[in-house]
């Protein structure tokens, strides 16, 4: 086998670790590099981005390689961060992680370790790619690990970025990675996964929003018109949402099905023109199901559409591919029409299509209807 020298982008945590161990022990040339994406309040409580630096630089010592510390936060900031604002002020919810990988790890962090003079980048992501033997084509495939595949939010990388990538852990279990990580004595073999988004960490969501967007409170509706209470700004809340609403103690008899005395209240729409944001009651409320979708600004992994028809697709990254029919509306967007009504399709989300265990790529929600 040809060896390469690779740039692995270390992250603090088992994954990368793991990753960076698997291409060594095949006899890679192996450098690390530690991506800074975020410097606004590092001294905060909730920012970990100081012990993640400590993690993979101790991780780097045990394998015996170098580990360069990289601040692409300028990058980070102008690319991901302004887009998830604009967005969040247009009523709609993003997902910074498909942007992150989009622009920075497979863009930013790809060009660095291009000049470090790599031939090929990893990260610690599960997914895998795969070349076509008929096409010539590489292809995006979720990861062996059905709960922990990130194909989804991997889906915007194209034919270059592919052909460049390795990504070692997507082919194991999380268990089998935690049992090497262990095996070999990593520092960071039982440190537990990351959640949330990079930038925000641990901390309550609507402070730190508050930061950055003007919010103006206005009226909470139900279906009928009638006023609830007061949201805190439509930017705080998302479609399908149930917890923080305020409005735990009001009961309507007349809900429509699956409502009744108790039945949960979940927001359904945000009404911009009004400022109101409109819930319903019972989780099979008519107003949170749709048969189809359109999406904008789509990226294929192939670098074209693939051809209308039946295929799989998720809206959001937890859920089950759904059987839907795909039509090309215009060159940069799609429809989908499922053969089953979807909950709570969110504009600005992502639907990321698949054909079995292939990722063909996707779009960003832009509406959704019954």
């Amino acid at each position: 086998m040809h060896k390469h020298r690779i740039v692995v982008g270390l992250s603090g945590g088992v994954d990368s670790a793991v990753t960076a161990h698997l291409l060594q022990a095949q006899g890679h040339e192996v450098v690390g590099i530690f991506m800074k994406n975020w410097e606004d309040d590092d001294d905060d409580e909730y920012c970990s981005s100081r012990q993640d630096f400590l993690d993979a630089a101790s991780v780097a010592d045990v394998l015996g390689i170098e580990i360069e510390h990289v601040n692409f936060a300028a990058e980070y900031k102008d690319r991901v961060f302004a887009e998830f604002l604009r967005e969040y002020q247009a009523g709609r919810t993003p997902n910074p992680d498909v942007l992150c990988n989009a622009e920075i790890k497979f863009k930013a962090f790809l060009d660095h370790a291009m000049r470090l003079g790599a031939e090929k980048i990893a990260t610690g992501h599960y997914a895998r790619v795969r070349q076509s033997a008929q096409t010539g084509l590489f292809e995006l495939l979720r990861g062996v690990d059905p709960s922990k595949d990130q194909s989804y939010f991997l889906h915007r990388l194209n034919q270059a970025q592919l052909a460049k990538t390795l990504f070692p852990v997507g082919a194991l279990r999380k268990t089998e990675v935690r049992r090497i990580a262990a095996e070999i004595g990593l520092p960071n073999a039982k440190k537990k996964d990351s959640t949330g988004i990079c930038f925000i960490g641990e901390r309550p969501f609507r402070e730190f929003l508050n930061r950055y967007i003007a919010s103006e409170s206005g009226p909470i509706l139900d279906d009928r018109g009638r006023r609830l209470g007061r949201h805190m700004g439509l930017s705080f809340y998302t479609l399908g949402q149930r917890q923080g609403l305020g409005i735990g103690g009001v009961k309507d008899k007349g809900a429509p099905r699956g409502g009744g005395d108790h039945a949960p209240w979940f927001v359904a729409r945000k009404d911009l023109e009004r400022n109101a944001l409109v819930v319903v009651q019972g989780h099979e409320h008519p107003w949170l199901l749709s048969h189809e979708l359109t999406a904008q600004d789509a990226s294929w992994v192939a670098g074209h559409a693939p051809a209308p028809g039946g295929y799989g697709a998720k809206t959001r990254y937890r859920q089950q591919d759904a059987r839907c029919v795909l039509s090309n509306e215009e060159q940069t967007g799609f429809a989908l029409r499922f053969d089953e009504a979807q909950w709570a399709v969110t504009p600005g989300q992502s639907a990321v299509l698949y054909d079995g265990e292939v990722c063909l790529g996707g779009g960003v929600i832009a509406a959704a209807r019954a």
